[in-house]
């Protein structure tokens, strides 16, 4: 219901209940379920809370990699990692903490083919590029990243292909 709503241009659980509306019918067979209405925002809500976060996004990334002409067009990715709005609190040592994600965009393809979120107390943006970078097939791909990430120690791999620091 997320993808639909998302692919349909609406970014929020109203939105998500206004597109789902129309579709019920059609969601109720594709996901074996019978719902008697469409799921309220406050549904979509409680149904995100309760996401697999880390099976899903295996999911999406699979899904992106089965697509027809994909491997043959990645040749260049774009790292960024982004701090997500809203996501600030404080750890017990007063520190500020925030919720941050790190994404591999191709720009060939013209959308993200992998991303992962981290806490910015317990891992950093480097770390995350690298559980990045290890999923995704790179011979031949040209991989842009910021300064940040020309820092050392900063994983790179040796002529052989094995991963060296």
């Amino acid at each position: 219901m997320s993808i639909l709503a998302i692919l349909s241009g609406q970014g929020s659980l109203v939105g998500m209940e206004r597109v789902t509306q129309p579709h019920r019918l059609t969601l109720n067979e594709l996901q074996g379920t019978a719902f008697g209405k469409s799921p309220s925002d406050s549904t979509c809500q409680l149904l995100l809370a309760q996401l697999d976060l880390a099976g899903f996004e295996t999911l999406l990334q699979d899904l992106m990699a089965a697509q027809p002409g994909v491997a043959a067009e990645l040749d260049r990715l774009v790292c960024d990692g982004k701090t997500l709005r809203g996501s600030i609190d404080e750890t017990a040592t007063g520190a500020a903490r925030f919720i941050a994600q790190a994404s591999l965009y191709s720009q060939s393809l013209g959308v993200a083919i992998a991303q992962t979120i981290y806490a910015t107390d317990a891992s950093g943006e480097i770390q995350a590029l690298c559980k990045l970078l290890e999923a995704v097939e790179l011979e031949g791909v040209l991989v842009k990243a910021h300064a940040l990430h020309a820092n050392r120690p900063f994983p790179s791999t040796s002529p052989s292909g094995a991963p060296t620091s």
